[in-house]
Formats: structure tokens, C-alpha cells, sequence
């Protein structure tokens, strides 16, 4: 199958340069500082082409919001036949933490960003929970349960808990095994 063509492979070059060129921004200036004509600018763009790519400046600082979601839910549905969720939702994890341990500093720069900036977590917060609601969903359903099914939603909750806890910790290769034995003994049915 071949790749994006040209024109799709523009229109995610624009994407992340909008995106690169505003938390450059943002951190040099702080969120608040930085208006959406100032980025659009900076990018070389109309602001009518940033707002065809990002619906909001708070999702310019999210520009992989859509894409992430849509990994949690794929390691899921897409797991190979015999592979238990809580298998594919370890490795989903552990794909995740070994991504943010490649590139901490910018993972550091993020995470002051948002704590400087209310608005910021707010909206991040608000994408979070979209995001857990997703998954939990995607359980349930490969579980053979309700979407809304209480179980599916609390390890939804808990997996998103166990990969900023193992990010926290001093030694997150090592905790996200200890978490996920945890999960295990308390979601012996996803295993």
C-alpha cells in the first residue's frame, strides 16, 4: 500500500510546524503571552489555515490528542488473537513510558507548561477523560460487556493512572511491571 501523497504529506508538515512553532512560543512566553496571529505568523500561515488544522490555541499545545487516542483504543481492538487486553494494555504502556523517556526534556518543558498555565490543564484534563471513556469502551466491547460497564471503565481509569504513576516514579521501566501485577490481581477477567 503506498504512502500519504504529496498533498498529505504538506498538510502534516504545516500541522506540526504550527504546532512546533507554538510551544517554542509558549515557552519562551508563557500561553497567555502568545497570540494565535502571532503563531499563524511565526508558521508562515493565515490564521484561517492554523484554525483549518487546530480548532483551539489550547489544541496546538495537543497536536497528537486525536492520534493518541486512537492508539489506545487500536492496541486494543487490534490486538493479535490470544493476546489478553491486559497484555495489550501493558505493552500499550510500556511503548508509552519508553516514548516519554526518549525525549524528557521536552516531556519537562510540557509538563511546566501546564503547570503555569490553568487554561492548559483545564483542556487537558477534558482530553484525558475523553480519552479514558474511549478505552474504557473499547474493553468493555472486547470484553463482551456494556460500553458503560462500571469494571472496563474503572481499568480504563486505573491503566491511565498506572502510566503517570510509572512516569513519576524514579525508575519507570521498573514500576510499570509492578503496576501492571497489580491491574492483574485486581482485573483477573481482562487477562
Amino acid at each position: 500500500m503506498p504512502g500519504p501523497g504529496l498533498r498529505e504529506r504538506k498538510k502534516a508538515q504545516t500541522r506540526q510546524r504550527l504546532a512546533d512553532v507554538a510551544f517554542a512560543l509558549f515557552r519562551e512566553r508563557g500561553f497567555d503571552n502568545v497570540s494565535v496571529a502571532e503563531i499563524a505568523d511565526a508558521s508562515d500561515v493565515a490564521v484561517s489555515t492554523l484554525f483549518a488544522y487546530f480548532p483551539s490555541k489550547e489544541a496546538l499545545v495537543f497536536d497528537e490528542d486525536q492520534a493518541h487516542e486512537q492508539r489506545l483504543v487500536g492496541m486494543v481492538r487490534g490486538r493479535a488473537e490470544g493476546v489478553s487486553i491486559m497484555d495489550a494494555l501493558e505493552a500499550q504502556a510500556e511503548s508509552l513510558m519508553a516514548g516519554l523517556l526518549v525525549d524528557r526534556a521536552t516531556v519537562e518543558q510540557f509538563q511546566e507548561l501546564l503547570a503555569a498555565t490553568p487554561q492548559l490543564r483545564d483542556y487537558f484534563e477534558r482530553i484525558r477523560r475523553r480519552w479514558e471513556k474511549s478505552l474504557a469502551v473499547a474493553i468493555a466491547q472486547e470484553a463482551g460487556l456494556p460500553d458503560d460497564d462500571v469494571s472496563a471503565a474503572a481499568l480504563a481509569r486505573y491503566v491511565m493512572g498506572a502510566v503517570e504513576l510509572g512516569h513519576d516514579s524514579g525508575d519507570p521501566r521498573a514500576a510499570m511491571p509492578v503496576l501492571f501485577a497489580r491491574l492483574r490481581r485486581g482485573w483477573p477477567d481482562f487477562c
